[in-house]
């Protein structure tokens, strides 16, 4: 799944347990796939941060800028 897709699913998540119109057994699900979720989105951006600082290091104007 893309970057976008993970959090369209993210998002999908968060809304049916606001909801409060779910089961737990279903909320235990929904939780554990959410936590899953964000942590592959970190994953992305991280491994994007690094392409990019390589990228920099290779046009030789290497700038330290956090990701804003």
């Amino acid at each position: 799944m893309t970057y976008e897709e993970l959090v369209k699913r993210l998002e999908e998540i968060v809304s049916t347990l606001e909801s409060g119109e779910t089961k737990l057994a279903d909320l235990n699900k929904l939780f554990a796939e959410g936590a899953d979720i964000t942590k592959k989105c970190y994953k992305m951006l991280n491994e994007s941060q690094g392409k990019i600082t390589v990228l920099r290091e290779e046009l030789g104007k290497l700038i330290e800028k956090p990701m804003a």
